[in-house]
């Protein structure tokens, strides 16, 4: 966050850095917000049974993680389950059958740069386990996992592993 320097405004190299969620400009007055991003995870649910995918790309390469994703403009928290969801793994689901479970803050680092993000986790129950089409460029498998040989080390999100121990119990 340090790293942004020049005013988008003025153009001076004049931007400060709160340490929290916005630039100031000493020249121009300008102010530069750093918003928290809205993003979905959605625990896919059969039996006792989690479906986790397996990120194919950083940050977290190689965790395991509930699909979802950043929240689109102008787009609901639901929208954004229903298209995550079919561009991760081809799945159509019914938006009404979403189950919204909770939201928590968390921290997601991209290229250098920390974002804040509020997690909102759904609830997606479905009558029967079925075979994943993975969208590889995102995610390397599919893995459905009893709750009691779920490891939360293995969670590639702080968020995911606060509200996977507390729905866990």
């Amino acid at each position: 966050m340090k790293d942004l320097k020049f005013c988008p405004k003025c153009g001076q190299q004049s931007l400060k850095w709160d340490g929290e969620k916005k630039w100031n400009c000493s020249e121009c007055d300008y102010v530069l917000f750093h918003n928290v991003a809205g993003a979905v995870a959605v625990l896919i649910k059969w039996d006792d049974e989690i479906l986790f995918t397996r990120r194919n790309q950083d940050p977290k390469k190689g965790k395991l993680d509930l699909a979802g994703g950043f929240v689109d403009p102008k787009e609901s928290a639901e929208e954004t389950c229903v298209r995550e969801l079919f561009e991760e793994m081809k799945l159509k689901v019914d938006i009404s059958q979403l189950k919204y479970l909770a939201s928590l803050p968390n921290i997601y680092e991209y290229k250098n740069i920390l974002y804040n993000t509020l997690d909102l986790f759904y609830e997606y129950q479905v009558g029967e386990k079925f075979e994943v089409n993975l969208e590889t460029s995102e995610i390397s498998e599919a893995v459905w996992l009893k709750k009691e040989n779920i490891n939360l080390e293995d969670i590639a999100f702080d968020s995911q592993k606060i509200f996977l121990e507390k729905y866990l119990k």
